[in-house]
């Protein structure tokens, strides 16, 4: 990876800047925040205090202008603040200026995701493709942001006639993105074998906005033991899982959870990954349906899989966490008829918009998952018959 790409060390204390403008409306960018300090927790920060800034454009400068620039180093200086995340991207000359207008070491969403990713990457095919988006998102800002990532030695030849230190660097990244970009071509060849020796079994892939309860329902589903927890990307590696239910064998695979403004470097290094779902029979859509928005989740997911090519699938959407749904919607002194009133109505929309292919679930207290096995041998049952038409028992 990287060396020193760690941005955030463990309980440094952040404080978060968002902008509102015309094409960001300042409710869209409180939900954005909320998700912000969320990464930020995620890779270990605290967060002090978010700061929001009216303009009718971002700043060229400092994206937040004068100002509000000085308002926050006031704060930074007085809290001892360590760390000023941005929510939208910045470019190089944005962080050099805000980086030495406020003293302290600034990243924008982007950087913070990339971060994420760093650390959760445990295969070499994770690691290359993050160190190959990390390299792609300092590229174009290293004239900004300039600092060396390696030391030359001196010497004749060192350098090019007339070459400068930032040409050099330049290069150099340049030289580091050829060299991953061949080792990620390798890799992916190896997976594309992998995947073709699974022979003729369906295969579905859970996918979905992050933390929105996929690891958990993997190992639900197939009795494996994958790594969840409750916080954002904690899957970052494809697994995949046979399962038999009623004697009828399918691979089941986890992957890796959409967000919002994820890096378009990263999806770019990542796709090799969604392989695992471009070529997935079907797909699990999981929802977390107590999340205040989730539906504009359900957007980021799906417009996601369009851009992968994979949105043309049959997709069975699994309204996860409905024990804590109920928990935020349903006050203490509201009556058991209304409350099954109100989850009928819940029910009898997304059966309308999905077509009656979705189910309603709690991967954590194991509620309504019958069904949902039940649902998936359907559909499973149903992709054979329509590839093997010839055959009247599959396995």
């Amino acid at each position: 990876m990287i060396e020193n790409k760690n941005i955030i060390q463990q309980e440094e204390k952040a404080v978060l800047v968002g902008l509102v403008y015309k094409e960001q409306t300042e409710p869209i960018l409180t939900e954005y925040l909320s998700e912000l300090a969320f990464l930020a927790e995620t890779a270990g920060a605290k967060t002090e205090k978010i700061f929001f800034q009216k303009l009718p454009r971002p700043d060229s400068k400092t994206f937040i202008g004068k100002g509000k620039t000085e308002e926050i180093k006031a704060y930074v200086n007085a809290k001892g603040i360590q760390l000023v995340i941005f929510d939208d991207e910045l470019t190089g000359a944005q962080i050099g200026n805000l980086s030495d207008a406020l003293g302290v070491k600034v990243i924008d969403r982007s950087d913070l995701i990339l971060d994420i990713f760093a650390r959760r990457a445990k295969t070499a095919q994770a690691k290359v493709q993050v160190e190959l988006a990390q390299y792609q998102y300092i590229l174009p800002r290293l004239r900004g942001m300039w600092k060396h990532l390696e030391r030359q030695g001196g010497g004749i030849g060192s350098r090019g006639p007339g070459e400068t230190e930032i040409e050099t660097d330049r290069r150099l990244v340049k030289d580091k993105i050829a060299l991953l970009r061949k080792r990620l071509v390798e890799i992916d060849k190896q997976s594309a074998t992998q995947r073709k020796e699974r022979g003729t079994y369906i295969r579905i892939a859970l996918v979905g906005y992050t933390n929105a309860g996929k690891s958990t329902l993997m190992n639900v589903l197939s009795k494996s033991e994958v790594f969840a927890e409750n916080k954002l990307f904690a899957t970052l590696d494809t697994t995949t899982r046979k399962v038999v239910y009623e004697q009828t064998p399918f691979l089941l695979s986890d992957t890796v959870g959409f967000i919002r403004k994820l890096p378009h470097h990263l999806v770019e290094s990542f796709k090799s990954t969604l392989d695992e779902v471009k070529e997935a029979d079907c797909l699990l859509h999981v929802v977390d349906v107590s999340h205040p928005v989730y539906e504009d989740q359900i957007g980021v997911v799906n417009k996601t899989l369009q851009e992968i090519g994979a949105f043309n699938k049959p997709i069975i959407t699994i309204f996860n966490k409905m024990d804590l749904y109920e928990k935020t919607v349903f006050d203490e002194w509201l009556h058991d008829d209304v409350k099954t009133e109100l989850l009928n109505q819940l029910k009898n929309r997304w059966e309308q918009e999905t077509q009656d292919s979705c189910v309603f679930i709690s991967a954590i207290e194991r509620r309504n998952l019958d069904h949902l096995r039940k649902v998936i041998l359907d559909k499973v049952k149903a992709l054979y018959e329509e590839r093997y038409p010839y055959l009247t028992n599959f396995y």
